[in-house]
């Protein structure tokens, strides 16, 4: 067996990205924040953005700039492209050890800055985004 539902149409990842973007901007709100860079500007700890929640790192360590527009986030969705070779979220088991591989994807997210929790809109979401897959 494949693993896959013959009953879902298999969809282009631009069209899965969308369809889980629209869905958090349309049914709660939540504003848009594009994917920031795979190689982190400002953050000297990471080597390459290896998760959704990097750039939003100031806000999660309240070092977050009060007067920038990052501070008057309270509901986002994003689609982060991310790299990882090793280290805690180790993929190399399933992409091999070698001196040249990398999993690269992207790590789509909903998030909510004190706004909501997830105890309240789990249930909502999970059932309204299991036809986006």
């Amino acid at each position: 067996s494949s693993g896959i539902n013959a009953e879902w149409p298999l969809r282009p990842g631009s069209a899965i990205r969308k369809s889980f973007i629209d869905f958090f901007k349309e049914k709660y709100e939540h504003t848009e924040v594009h994917s920031s860079s795979v190689v982190p500007h400002d953050d000297p700890t990471l080597l390459f953005a290896n998760a959704g929640m990097n750039q939003f790192k100031p806000i999660f360590l309240g070092t977050v700039d009060p007067n920038s527009d990052m501070a008057k986030w309270k509901r986002v969705v994003n689609s982060q492209k991310c790299i990882r070779a090793g280290g805690k979220h180790n993929d190399l088991d399933d992409v091999g050890k070698d001196v040249y591989h990398h999993t690269f994807f992207e790590m789509m997210g909903n998030w909510s800055f004190g706004d909501y929790f997830k105890k309240e809109k789990s249930t909502d979401c999970d059932s309204a985004l299991i036809p986006l897959l």
